[in-house]
């Protein structure tokens, strides 16, 4: 399972190197990614995780159809940001639906940590969309699921998952602080074309 745990971790890195620079060729290797991640996620009985790969791979199929319909229209993937109330909407969002899960998970399953499983599961559902509508509270999500996956995924000996979390964590730094860039030369092409 180690290499193929580890071929998974890879192709996530690439994955998210690419999103991190607003390229629509994320959205291939997310696909084979979260295929194998599912299988690796039942076996380790991280289940939340498990079916959080099948919604990653509806919601990449998503965001690569929308970011190429953008960038046709805009000739360059546009971002953008959620309004303060959005934001809150999203967050208690993200909280009632970790403790529902977390629940059924320990209630139904032998799932090893439900609720920490399903706060990641969460709060990576929210991310996910957010990033295929391209907002860049995206990035703050994956930042928050990225320091609290590493511990749950040591615990779990998924030590190459672990090291990915914290690649992914460089990473999603990297992204808010290029898409936060986008967004500002975005603002000043718009301001300029409107004086």
């Amino acid at each position: 399972m180690n290499s193929i745990e580890a071929l998974a971790a890879l192709l996530v890195v690439v994955n998210v190197a690419l999103v991190a620079r607003r390229s629509i060729v994320n959205y291939p290797v997310a696909i084979v990614a979260v295929a194998i991640y599912a299988g690796i996620f039942a076996d380790a009985r991280l289940y939340s995780d498990m079916v959080l790969q099948g919604f990653f791979l509806v919601v990449n199929v998503y965001g690569w159809i929308d970011w190429a319909r953008v960038k046709g229209q805009a000739g360059e993937v546009v971002v953008g940001t959620l309004a303060v109330r959005t934001r809150t909407l999203w967050v208690v969002g993200i909280a009632g639906a970790a403790a529902a899960w977390g629940t059924g998970m320990h209630a139904f399953t032998d799932a090893a940590y439900p609720w920490w499983d399903a706060g990641i599961a969460a709060a990576s559902v929210a991310a996910q969309v957010l990033q295929a509508r391209r907002r860049i509270e995206s990035w703050w999500l994956w930042i928050a699921v990225d320091v609290v996956s590493v511990p749950l995924y040591a615990v779990k000996g998924l030590w190459f998952t672990t090291a990915l979390y914290v690649v992914l964590l460089v990473i999603s730094v990297a992204g808010l602080i290029d898409w936060r860039r986008a967004l500002g030369r975005q603002a000043h092409v718009a301001g300029a074309e409107a004086a």
